[in-house]
């Protein structure tokens, strides 16, 4: 019968997609007859302006071959040497991918123009005109994800004839959240404009009470990135018959996003000296990172939480899986399964960092990708985290998720993938911990509600954050919080039941904002809240941390003794020069304070609470425009090494300037001509890094004009 595939010996696993078996040019039914290709052209409708791309919404993918959505029908125009009969003449358009193609495993996909012969995807004819036949096909909503090779066989007195494989006629088929059958569907159209469409990020960081944002270029519409996310598959060898499962990618690319054990995409680097690689903070986009990983075959120095995060969204959005940026801010990094961020103090009240394994991250990115979980009970599909930063092993790889964020919320902790280590992200409590000379430990304080203060995400359709912590749990002291972490302890996470008495003298450490270069005062107030005299032996650490929460050097330590009458309140000044910081300072590092104490005659412990870018030019398709990045040395020293970026989605591909140094007052200019490709509102993004200052950048939203418009 026509096109149907012959049973084939048991073969290796196809696990790559730019592998390709071209199948027969003919089989025979009897005696060979002619020889050679149908006479016959095929156009695959792949053009920008197109119906195919416009109505599967893939436009702006910069290929020349057609770029559909699965689920969605889509039409080939294929011209034969005579006119087409229907009671007579027997053809069929056949996809395939991968090395290995078979029908059982959806790797050969024949289609049928007639109804009574269909298969799981569906074929009609939906024009005839002389000696062209337009053939509408629709790929089945769960199929297989990637590149294909389309062929045309018809059937002749002698057997099938194919057609000759051509690049003209490949076609990506790609996940597809309009089609309700789909496993990434999401019926909202501003969410899919913004998750799917939106090649413009902005990406929250800094501290809960001190947000910052920076715009990213997520670029999944430039040319080779789709070709480039397909190869992070390939590279990770999944089987060619997993990548219609969108949990089974999600996780692998989530492995595959970071290098630790599997020479994935990005190497991380928090030691703050990254001379063999780019500073995470230099990126401006993920176009650069993702076309050196294919072409080089090699992983990209270097990467942090964000980088991972925004590269990691890129990959997802190309694929058309719709996903997002989320910042939790306050981010327990829980390093032995508990809910419990565990601070060690030494018997005189200092931390022990030797002992405390637990961190909290001022902030901590990871992504959301919104699927079905058809693998869970009803209720857990909806947004998914995925976090591709190596912090735990999952399953043996540096991975984490699929974690539906709904679990999370109500405590299910026993649901693939990775849930308890998300819901302690948020969750946490943080105990210190008293150690005393026998080893015995004892909690001091218990603060319930410092981790995961907030949750943020980019508003769909507009440049401001939204607020999804409630997506996460419940309000601090509800009757459902408490409920949620009951539960969540039955599924076996130990929290710190106790309740230490509070010292009866009180700390304050107020709140300062300091320039980069400034001298500083610290003002450290104690009071007694007792009927009795105390004596308090603090001391204050100033040190240079990570956002990261890991500590890079002390600056300052200093051991005040003060004596309180009852009721009494005193203040201790602390002169903080900023000579005894600045040779410390690394990207996004905080100056944190810890202030504590013992009370001498009660032992109770006290704690603290712990530019640029300018563009001139006719802003119209195809016309010569600048950009202009400024920037001046404000130091009495010389910045060395100095790089500047820039890009712009749809306008400007990435470039970069490297300076060897740069004197004190000296003024940096560079100029860039660039000319855009498309119409609409976009931004050209910069940034400037060098090892002494990090974390410089600016943008310039400009909107572009087709030819035809006037202002």
């Amino acid at each position: 019968s026509c096109c149907t595939p012959v049973s084939r010996a048991a073969a290796p696993t196809a696990n790559s997609n730019m592998d390709s078996s071209d199948i027969p040019e003919y089989e025979y039914f009897v005696a060979p007859g002619p020889r050679g290709y149908p006479p016959l052209t095929v156009d695959m409708k792949h053009h920008h302006e197109d119906t195919n791309r416009t109505s599967h919404k893939t436009h702006l993918y910069n290929l020349d071959s057609l770029v559909v959505r699965r689920g969605q029908e889509f039409e080939v125009n294929i011209k034969f040497n005579r006119p087409y009969k229907p009671d007579e003449d027997k053809f069929a358009v056949e996809f395939v991918i991968g090395s290995s193609p078979e029908y059982s495993k959806g790797t050969y996909m024949p289609v049928f123009a007639v109804k009574e012969r269909q298969t799981a995807w569906a074929g009609r004819i939906t024009e005839t005109s002389e000696n062209t036949v337009t053939m509408a096909v629709t790929p089945d909503p769960g199929c297989i994800v990637g590149k294909y090779h389309m062929y045309v066989a018809i059937v002749t007195p002698y057997g099938i004839r194919r057609t000759k494989r051509e690049k003209s006629r490949d076609l990506y088929i790609l996940f597809n959240p309009w089609a309700a059958d789909d496993d990434v569907f999401l019926n909202d159209e501003s969410e899919r404009q913004e998750c799917v469409m939106n090649e413009m990020g902005i990406i929250y960081h800094g501290s809960y009470d001190d947000i910052a944002e920076r715009t990213w270029n997520f670029g999944q519409f430039n040319v080779g990135i789709l070709d480039a996310c397909l190869y992070i598959l390939d590279r990770s060898q999944m089987p060619i018959t997993s990548r219609g499962d969108v949990v089974k990618v999600v996780r692998q690319a989530s492995a595959m996003l970071n290098s630790r054990d599997d020479d994935g995409v990005l190497v991380g680097n928090w030691s703050g000296d990254y001379t063999y690689g780019v500073a995470p903070t230099s990126w401006t986009g993920s176009t650069d990172i993702l076309l050196s990983y294919q072409n080089t075959r090699s992983p990209v120095c270097y990467a942090q939480c964000w980088v991972y995060a925004a590269v990691f969204n890129t990959f997802l959005r190309c694929l058309g899986i719709p996903a997002r940026v989320v910042t939790n801010y306050f981010s327990a990094h829980d390093n032995n399964g508990n809910l419990k961020t565990d601070i060690i103090l030494d018997e005189t009240g200092r931390i022990d960092r030797g002992r405390t394994k637990d961190s909290i991250w001022n902030y901590h990115c990871w992504n959301e990708c919104y699927m079905a979980r058809k693998d869970l009970p009803a209720g857990f599909g909806g947004w998914q985290v995925v976090d591709s930063t190596p912090q735990e092993t999952s399953d043996g790889m540096y991975r984490c998720g699929p974690a539906s964020v709904n679990a999370i919320k109500h405590g299910q902790m026993c649901y693939p993938y990775d849930a308890p280590f998300v819901f302690a992200e948020v969750n946490s409590d943080v105990v210190f911990y008293m150690r005393g000379k026998e080893g015995t430990m004892e909690p001091v304080k218990v603060n319930r509600s410092h981790v995961g203060r907030a949750v943020y995400t980019k508003t769909p359709g507009e440049l401001t954050r939204k607020d999804i912590t409630d997506q996460y749990k419940f309000p601090e002291d509800s009757t459902e919080e408490r409920t949620v972490l009951e539960k969540a302890v039955a599924f076996g996470c130990t929290r710190e039941e106790s309740d230490p008495l509070p010292a009866d003298v009180d700390l304050i450490l107020p709140s300062v904002e300091l320039a980069v270069g400034q001298d500083l005062e610290l003002s450290v107030e104690f009071v007694n809240r007792s009927e009795q005299r105390r004596t308090v032996e603090a001391y204050v650490s100033g040190s240079v941390v990570y956002y990261t929460g890991v500590t890079s050097a002390e600056f300052l330590f200093t051991t005040p003794r003060v004596t309180l009458e009852p009721g009494q309140s005193e203040k201790e000044l602390v002169d903080v020069e900023a000579r005894r910081y600045m040779k410390h300072l690394v990207e996004q590092a905080n100056l944190n304070f810890i202030v504590t104490g013992k009370v001498k005659e009660t032992g109770q412990i006290i704690l603290s609470p712990v530019s640029f870018v300018q563009v001139s030019g006719e802003p119209r398709v195809h016309e010569e425009m600048t950009a202009t990045v400024q920037f001046t040395n404000p130091f009495s020293f010389n910045l060395k090494g100095v790089y500047v970026r820039m890009e712009g989605p749809g306008v400007m591909l990435p470039s970069f300037r490297y300076y060897s140094l740069l004197a004190p007052n000296t003024p940096l200019v560079w100029t860039e001509k660039f000319y855009p490709q498309r119409a609409g509102t976009t931004r050209i993004i910069a940034s400037l890094d060098c090892p002494a200052l990090r974390q410089i950048y600016g943008e310039k939203s400009i909107t572009i004009k087709t030819t035809m418009e006037k202002y």
